[in-house]
């Protein structure tokens, strides 16, 4: 019944009964179908009220608006503020309030989201929580995987989700919330029993995202007015205005001793068998007895990222012993994804894929002294040729060897884009080579590889496919990685 469906909702009935039978809740006319509440939501490009004649024909006869309309009698209209708004609340009751039967960790910020989603789930999991996890690599539980579009789907695909997860058996979810989630009310109407926010700096803002970053930070601030207890990173620079009128519960982490879950002793370790971090872990209300872990991904930035998961699951009561397993066995798609060790080369995939990133990264990477760090890239078609120029000057001053070849082309021709990393590099100084496929280039640079080099093949990270022409191949680094170093090691020896 309708009626069922509208707590939380904020809204007018202008015409029509509220003793509707429905099952369905669409914002796309063409789905419309008898029974259906239809919610009309005014677009930057398309304004869905146009679409009322269709889908009335369609047989539906429950309407959400943002205006005044004039329709049959028969009809049930009602009025609301902010259409998304309405289709999360909607979208929640139809699938029966899913997100109540999970427990609810939502992280948010400009950097580390994707990493501390999934060391939160590898820790809950560990401690024998089944948890699905939604963000950038997509929607998982169990053995499901769905990709997305955006970081944070449509509030109708995520009360669709937790449903799926909570009939598989899930106790928990772990989600990226991103801040046109939070601007678009994707996540409108989920209570947070845990909030993350790792980090704020300048990202997002331009057309049809953020205006600039003092919107940025209010719509990232967004996901407090939703959650029982926040996390957030005291080493950030703006923590000031991050916690001016938190609304509810706080404690911090960080590397500053003032956090109260703070990290101490940092050390890189590098192995034939293991590359990533030892540090322990300090609490504030416990400081005699610190807990030792092992981070099996390489980065200071990942001890930040260790810690958020780290605080926010010993809040919801994982023990330390599960943590530290946990953790230690860490694995990230495309994250600093540790594809290959041994005594010969490391190699490791990442999403990196512009120039502060890669800068990052081969900073990150230098401090385990390798005896060469090579780095194997491209540059997408069709984007900003300022991105070709700024990652070849990195790869150029940051690189000891690099190999340029193919990214996502798109409707560009590789050559084309390689002559433009090409200029960039050489006026670093730097060493390079060109291998326009990139199956070719990762495979040289493995079969090349001298005894100490790491290697860093960036740019695609968990992406699955390379596109070119409109068309997109099936393609992933790391398998590539794993096809190389098998064809190595079966090699028939020198007799």
């Amino acid at each position: 019944m309708l009626k069922d469906w509208l707590g939380g909702l904020l809204y007018e009935r202008i015409q029509g009964s509220l003793e509707v039978e429905v099952n369905e809740v669409v914002f796309d006319s063409r789905k419309a179908a008898p029974g259906c509440v239809f919610v009309c939501m005014t677009g930057t490009r398309v304004d869905s009220h146009t679409f009322i004649p269709q889908v009335l024909k369609s047989g539906c006869r429950v309407l959400v608006v943002e205006r005044p309309v004039t329709v049959p009698l028969d009809v049930t209209v009602l009025l609301v503020k902010q259409g998304r708004e309405a289709l999360a609340h909607l979208s929640a009751a139809r699938f029966g309030y899913p997100s109540r039967k999970l427990l609810m960790i939502g992280i948010t910020g400009t950097k580390g989201k994707t990493t501390s989603a999934h060391m939160v789930r590898a820790i809950l999991e560990a401690s024998g929580r089944k948890a699905g996890i939604i963000g950038t690599n997509g929607v998982s539980f169990g053995e499901e995987h769905y990709p997305t579009v955006n970081t944070t789907p449509e509030s109708y695909e995520l009360h669709r989700y937790f449903a799926r997860m909570a009939e598989a058996g899930c106790r928990c979810c772990v989600m990226e919330v991103s801040s046109q989630a939070l601007k678009m009310c994707r996540v409108a109407g989920i209570t947070f029993d845990y909030a993350v926010f790792t980090n704020i700096s300048p990202d997002h803002i331009g057309k049809d995202e953020h205006a600039d970053f003092e919107e940025y930070l209010y719509y990232k601030k967004q996901i407090f007015r939703q959650s029982r207890f926040a996390l957030v990173n005291v080493d950030d620079e703006h923590i000031k205005e991050i916690v001016r009128d938190i609304p509810c519960p706080w404690e911090s982490f960080g590397l500053t001793h003032t956090a109260d879950y703070h990290a101490k002793g940092i050390h890189y370790v590098s192995g034939p068998d293991f590359i990533g971090l030892e540090f322990a872990i300090h609490r504030a209300q416990n400081e005699e007895e610190p807990i030792p872990v092992r981070v099996n991904i390489p980065g200071r930035f990942n001890v930040s990222n260790a810690l958020a998961a780290s605080a926010v699951c010993l809040k919801a009561g994982v023990k330390r012993e599960e943590l530290c397993h946990a953790l230690e066995r860490l694995k990230l798609d495309g994250r600093m994804e540790i594809v290959h060790t041994s005594e010969r080369c490391s190699v490791i995939v990442d999403y990196a894929h512009n120039a502060v990133s890669m800068e990052s990264l081969l900073d990150t990477l230098r401090e385990y002294r390798p005896k060469r760090l090579v780095c194997v890239f491209g540059c997408g078609g069709n984007r900003s040729k300022d991105r070709r120029y700024s990652m070849g000057e990195i790869a150029g001053k940051k690189a000891d060897f690099s190999i340029i070849t193919a990214d996502n082309s798109r409707f560009e021709r590789v050559e084309d884009i390689l002559a433009d990393i090409r200029g960039s590099i050489e006026k670093t100084g730097g060493r390079f080579i060109e291998i326009l496929d990139r199956r070719e280039a990762i495979a040289y640079s493995i079969v090349h590889a001298q005894k100490g080099d790491m290697i860093a093949i960036i740019g695609k990270g968990h992406e699955d496919y390379q596109e070119i022409e409109g068309v997109r191949y099936p393609f992933l680094d790391r398998a590539v990685v794993q096809e190389v170093v098998a064809g190595l090691e079966n090699a028939p020896g020198e007799g």
